[in-house]
C-alpha cells in the first residue's frame, strides 16, 4: 500500500479528508484494502499453536478493520455527495467485497480455530462482554453457513453478492426516481393554503434550475408541506400518485428487483435451516423469532383499533362540513390535509406557527445543551474540519474531565446529490484497550454524523423546523450519543451495533424533551423576537400532541406488517405479485382506500436498499418506543435534568453498546422489564380495562 500518502481513503485518521476524496480513489483503495485483509485472513487461517482470545477473536475483527472504515466513508459519501464516478465505483467494489466478508463466515480455517479457542481454558473462563462476543461469534458463523456442506457454501456466496449488488441497485433507482420527478406551478393562485416558508422554498428550487414558478419534488421538505397544506386537491393527486408509483417506470422500475430480493432471502433463510428469513435475521435480537414480532404488531393493532376507527369517521364528518354537499369520499391525498385543518379546528393550534421559534441553529444548539446537563459534556465548535459540503457544520464532544471523546458532522440540507430522509451515521468508533490499535491515529475518538432533508435557509431567513422535525433532530442526535458513549472493548459489539429491536431506544427517547416546556424554553426562541415559545401556544401543542395517535401507529404497524408478512408468508406461486400482496396489507391499515397504482414497495427503502437494513425488522421502531416511553418515566419521576439518571442511562445503556444482553441492560436501568402501557398513555389510548402487556 505504498500509495497510501496519494489515496485519502487509505490510512484513514480522525481528521477524514472528505474534501479531498472523490471517485476515482475508491477501487484502487477497496482493491488495497481487500488484497490486506486477504493477507490477515490466510494468516488467521492457517495459524497454529494455542489459541488465544488475542489470536483468535481479536485476530477475527482486526481482519476487515481498515476496509470497514474505508467503506463506510464511501457510502456515506455516495448518500450525502454522489456523482456518476462514486456511484459507479462504489457499485464496481460490491461483488469482491461481498465476497470476502461472505469468505469469512464461510471459512473452513476459521471456524477451525474458532471451535479450537472455544475448548480452552481461557475461553471457559471468559466473562461479561469477552464471553457474549464468543458465543456471538460462534452463533454468527453458524447463522452465516459455517456448517453448510460445500455446495450450500458456494450457493450462500453467490446469494450474498446478488444481494449486495441489487439492493444497491435499488437504493440508487430509489434516489433517481425521486430527482427524476418535478412539478412546475406556474400561477401563484394555486398555491393557496401553503405556508409562506413552503412558497419560497418552491421559488428557489425553481431558480435553482433556471426555471420561472414554482417547482415542487418528492423531497421530504416539498412533498409534506403540499399534502399537508395546499388547497388545490388536483396538485396534491398529482405529488401523491407520483410518490405512490415512484421507482416503477422503465430503467428505475424496481418491482422486479424487489421480488428478486425476496427471493434471495427466502432462499438463503431456507439454506440455512430457518424456517423464513423473519426467523434467521432476528434470532439475535430481543424478539428472537418472526411469530413473536408479528405477535407484538397484533396486539399493539388490536389496542389501537377501536380509536382508529373513531378517529376515521370524525375526519370524513369533518371534511364533509368543510367541503359541503358536494365533498368528495376521502382519498388518501386528502388525509393529512384535511387532518391538519381538523387540529387546527380542534386545538387552535397550527403547527407551522412553530416554526419562527425552531431556527435549526438554535435546535442545534437546544440538543447540545441538554446532552450537556444530562451527561456533562460539552460540544463546541469545529471550524476548520474538511466537509463534503459548504452546508456542512462540525464539532467536537469534550467529556467532563476536558478529555476530547468524539468529533461529529451535522448536515441538514436537501440536495440532489443526497438522499431523501435523516439518519445517523457511525464512522469511526474507537475500541478502548485494544492491542491491535496501540499506533491507531484514531485511539480516543469515536466518529459520526447525522443528516437530514429540512427546508433550507431562503435568503436571510435561516432554515425553519416545524416541531415534528425538531423531533427528528433529537432522534438523529440521540443515535449519535450512543455511537459517541461507547466504552465496549470489542468494535463490533460498540455503540449502536445492538439488536436491531433495542437500537432505537436511545435515539426514539431523545424525542421526549421536545414535548417538555422547561425543555424547549432552553432554545426554542422566535428567530426575530427572541421570545420564547408562548404558554398558550405550548399548551395547545401538548393538546394536540394525541391527535390522530391511533392512526400514527396503526400506519407503522401496516409497515411492520406488511415487512413481516413478505419474510415469513409470501409466496410467489400463491401470491403472485409481492406489491400486490403488500398492497392489500396497507390497504387494511389505512384511513382510505388505496388506489390500484399504489406500489410502496417498490420504493421502501428501508426493508429493500440493503442486504438486510431493517428487513423484517420494521416492527423495531414500534418496540423500541415501548421501551423509550417506559424507560423516559424514570426522568420524569426523577427530573429530566437529573444529571443521575443521565449519568445512569449513559453508563448502563448507551456506553454498553452489545456488551450484554439488551433486556439485561433495560432491566438495569428500570428496575424491570418493560411495560407496554407507558406508550399508550402518553399516546392517549390506554382505556380502563387496558391489560399490562
Amino acid at each position: 500500500m505504498s500509495n497510501s500518502s496519494e489515496n485519502p481513503l487509505l490510512r484513514l485518521q480522525t481528521l477524514v479528508p472528505f474534501d479531498r476524496i472523490r471517485g476515482e480513489h475508491v477501487e484502487p483503495a477497496v482493491h488495497a484494502l481487500l488484497a490486506e485483509a486477504r493477507k490477515r485472513l490466510e494468516a488467521l487461517e492457517t495459524s497454529t499453536g494455542p489459541r488465544t482470545y488475542a489470536n483468535t477473536l481479536l485476530a477475527l475483527e482486526h481482519i476487515t478493520e481498515d476496509l470497514e472504515r474505508a467503506l463506510g466513508v464511501i457510502s456515506h459519501l455516495e448518500s450525502v455527495a454522489t456523482t456518476p464516478e462514486l456511484r459507479d465505483a462504489y457499485a464496481a467494489v460490491q461483488s469482491p467485497v461481498s465476497e470476502l466478508f461472505t469468505s469469512i463466515t464461510l471459512s473452513e480455517g476459521v471456524w477451525r480455530v474458532l471451535r479450537a479457542f472455544a475448548e480452552t481454558d481461557e475461553a471457559r473462563a471468559l466473562t461479561g462482554t469477552k464471553r457474549r462476543f464468543l458465543d456471538k461469534t460462534i452463533a454468527e458463523f453458524r447463522r452465516h453457513g459455517a456448517e453448510l456442506d460445500p455446495q450450500g457454501k458456494k450457493r450462500l456466496a453467490q446469494i450474498n453478492v446478488e444481494l449486495a449488488q441489487i439492493t444497491l441497485k435499488y437504493a440508487q433507482n430509489v434516489l433517481d426516481a425521486t430527482n427524476a420527478f418535478e412539478l412546475l406551478v406556474e400561477d401563484p393562485d394555486k398555491l393557496a393554503g401553503l405556508p409562506e416558508g413552503a412558497i419560497a422554498a418552491a421559488k428557489a428550487s425553481a431558480e435553482s434550475k433556471g426555471l420561472s414558478g414554482y417547482r415542487f419534488t418528492l423531497q421530504a421538505p416539498s412533498y409534506t408541506a403540499v399534502m399537508t397544506f395546499l388547497d388545490n386537491r388536483e396538485i396534491r393527486e398529482k405529488l401523491y400518485r407520483a410518490n405512490i408509483e415512484k421507482a416503477t417506470k422503465g430503467d428505475l422500475d424496481n418491482r422486479p428487483i424487489a421480488r428478486q430480493i425476496l427471493d434471495l432471502r427466502k432462499e438463503k433463510a431456507k439454506l440455512l435451516g430457518f424456517a423464513s428469513f423473519a426467523d434467521l435475521v432476528l434470532e439475535d435480537r430481543m424478539a428472537h423469532r418472526g411469530e413473536t414480532a408479528r405477535k407484538f404488531v397484533a396486539t399493539l393493532r388490536e389496542r389501537a383499533w377501536a380509536q382508529f376507527q373513531h378517529e376515521n369517521a370524525e375526519l370524513e364528518a369533518f371534511s364533509k362540513e368543510v367541503a359541503g354537499p358536494e365533498a368528495f369520499p376521502l382519498a388518501p391525498w386528502d388525509i393529512s390535509y384535511y387532518a391538519e385543518k381538523l387540529r387546527r379546528a380542534k386545538y387552535d393550534f397550527d403547527d407551522e406557527s412553530l416554526r419562527p421559534y425552531f431556527a435549526a441553529g438554535s435546535v442545534l444548539d437546544g440538543v447540545f445543551t441538554i446532552a450537556s446537563r444530562l451527561y456533562g459534556v460539552n460540544i463546541e465548535s469545529w471550524s476548520d474540519a474538511p466537509v463534503w459540503h459548504p452546508s456542512v457544520t462540525a464539532y467536537r464532544v469534550l467529556e467532563s474531565d476536558g478529555r476530547r471523546g468524539a468529533s461529529f458532522y451535522v448536515d441538514l440540507w436537501p440536495r440532489e446529490t443526497k438522499r431523501d430522509g435523516a439518519w445517523m451515521h457511525g464512522l469511526i468508533t474507537h475500541v478502548p484497550g485494544s492491542e491491535l490499535q496501540h499506533d491507531d491515529p484514531n485511539a480516543g475518538q469515536h466518529i459520526g454524523l447525522f443528516a437530514g432533508n429540512f427546508m433550507p435557509p431562503v435568503g436571510d431567513k435561516p432554515g425553519l423546523l416545524n416541531h415534528r422535525e425538531v423531533e427528528t433532530i433529537f432522534h438523529e442526535f440521540g443515535h449519535l450519543m450512543h455511537h459517541v458513549s461507547s466504552l465496549v472493548d470489542v468494535r463490533t459489539l460498540s455503540g449502536t451495533n445492538v439488536a436491531w429491536d433495542f437500537v432505537e431506544l436511545p435515539s426514539q427517547i431523545m424525542e421526549n424533551w421536545c414535548w417538555e416546556k422547561e425543555a424547549l424554553d432552553l432554545f426554542a426562541h422566535h428567530y426575530q423576537t427572541k421570545e420564547p415559545i408562548p404558554a398558550t401556544l405550548f399548551e395547545r401543542l401538548r393538546a394536540a400532541r394525541t391527535f390522530r395517535a391511533a392512526n400514527a401507529m396503526i400506519r407503522q404497524l401496516g409497515f411492520a406488517e406488511a415487512d413481516l408478512a413478505l419474510h415469513m408468508e409470501w409466496d410467489a406461486e400463491k401470491h403472485g405479485d409481492p406489491v400486490e400482496f403488500a398492497r392489500t396489507i396497507f390497504g387494511q391499515y389505512s384511513p382510505a382506500p388505496l388506489p390500484p397504482e399504489h406500489a410502496l414497495l417498490a420504493a421502501f427503502s428501508h426493508i429493500f436498499a440493503s442486504p438486510v437494513g431493517y428487513a423484517a425488522g420494521y416492527y423495531s421502531y414500534k418496540w423500541a418506543e415501548v421501551l423509550d416511553a417506559d424507560a423516559f418515566s424514570r426522568f420524569k419521576r426523577e427530573g429530566i435534568f437529573s444529571r443521575q439518571v443521565g449519568e445512569a442511562f449513559r453508563s448502563q445503556i448507551l456506553a454498553r453498546g452489545d456488551g450484554a444482553d439488551p433486556m439485561e441492560l433495560y432491566r438495569n436501568f428500570m428496575g424491570r422489564e418493560p411495560n407496554l402501557d407507558a406508550l399508550l398513555t402518553r399516546c392517549g389510548l390506554l382505556t380502563e380495562n387496558a391489560v399490562n402487556s
